[in-house]
Formats: C-alpha cells, structure tokens, sequence
C-alpha cells in the first residue's frame, strides 16, 4: 500500500494526514474483498526499512496502527474477518502487540476473510528469522539437516499457516517489491499501478480482478494441446 505520504503532499498536507486516509481505504477494500471472492488478503502496512523515517512519521504511523484495531475490532467480528499480524513483533510498542494479540485471538474462528497485516515486515528478516529457527533445531538434535526441505523452512516463515499469494498488486506507480513476502510470491502474478494507495478504489480492484482472471498461470509447466 504505497502512496500515502505522496498523497498528502501534493495536497499541501502533512505526511500523517495520508496514512490516516490509507487506513481508511484499508477499511474500504477489506468491506469490498469478500464479495469479490477474495479469502485471504495480506496488506503491507510497515516494512523493517521504514524505521528509518522520521520518529514523528513512525509514532504517527504506529498510533493509526492502534487506533485502527481498537475501532474495527467490532466490525471485524461481525462481518466474519480474522486478523492476523506478520513480522516482527519485538522492536515494537508493549501496548501495541498487546492489541494486535488482542483481536488475534477475538476473530480467531472467524473465515469469511483471512485479513493479515504485515508490521515490522521484511522478507530477507523473515527468512533469516526462519533459518535461525531451523539451525538452532539441527544444533539441539531435535532437527536432522537432511530434513531442511522447502517444505521445513516454508513452516517456520511468519506465513506458516497462509497460502502463497496468487497475485500481488502494489501501488503508487513503484515497479519494485521492495522486499514483500519474496519467498512466497515466487510464482504470483504482479500488477503495478499508479494509483496512490489512498485513491485505490475497490473498482480498481475488481478491474486487476478481472485481468488476473485471464491470465495462465503454468508454474513452470507447460500448456497441454
């Protein structure tokens, strides 16, 4: 979901005024996916690189964060959302990862729409993270090396219990993944707009939709005739 600082400056608009209208979308496009025949939806709210914007952009940020769980805690219930949250939780705000716990556990049975919610996402820190995991089993004689399979190393990714996504979009006019679930999306379909993520209309949705849908997708197979 790239664009929202670009948004609010063109307007002559502080950076934060365009995170809250990209949260806001967010909402929008999570209402919109079910009946679009979305099941899983995973948005990219904040990468490991963005600690490296300004402290006051970053608290902002992570105050939306908050502010967002707290106020479509009970919407989510309702219409039928689960919730969940990849990345790193450790580098952030105590009362932060305890909301995010939070509504993890409260739409749990939940399945009309799997929404996750990447926050202190990378996917170089994921897989490091993942194969950290995996040596520290072998050094403990809990894992043999023979069994670090792709299949091992995918379960312990932040992702372990998602699809692989089947299309990525990302917005702003970026051409670049900037370093989003590049495990996963080895075989996904890109779509590049340049739309600002605050602009980004559930209609523009449906339209790359509709092309994904005429797309073939041979994962390094071939057609049969």
């Amino acid at each position: 979901m790239d664009g929202n600082g670009r948004w609010a400056t063109n307007r002559g608009w502080p950076r934060l005024v365009g995170h809250r209208k990209g949260a806001e979308r967010v909402k929008q496009i999570v209402a919109a996916a079910p009946d679009m025949g979305i099941k899983w939806l995973t948005i990219y709210a904040f990468s490991t690189e963005n600690w490296k914007r300004s402290t006051e952009e970053v608290i902002g940020i992570m105050a939306i964060f908050a502010r967002y769980i707290q106020r479509e805690a009970d919407r989510m219930s309702k219409e039928g959302v689960r919730m969940r949250f990849i990345g790193d939780r450790s580098r952030l705000d105590p009362k932060l990862q305890r909301l995010m716990s939070g509504i993890e556990a409260r739409t749990a049975e939940f399945s009309r729409l799997n929404l996750t919610v990447a926050i202190n996402y990378g996917g170089r820190d994921e897989i490091m993270r993942a194969t950290r995991a995996l040596a520290i089993e072998v050094a403990e004689g809990r894992l043999e090396a023979c069994d670090m399979t792709e299949a091992a190393l995918a379960a312990r990714l932040d992702t372990g219990m998602l699809p692989d996504p089947d299309l990525v979009i990302r917005t702003s006019g970026e051409t670049r993944t900037s370093n989003f679930l590049i495990w996963q999306s080895a075989y996904a379909e890109y779509e590049f707009t340049p739309t600002l993520w605050p602009d980004f209309s559930p209609e523009e949705l449906e339209k790359i939709l509709d092309r994904f849908s005429t797309r073939e997708r041979r994962f390094g197979g071939v057609t049969s005739v």
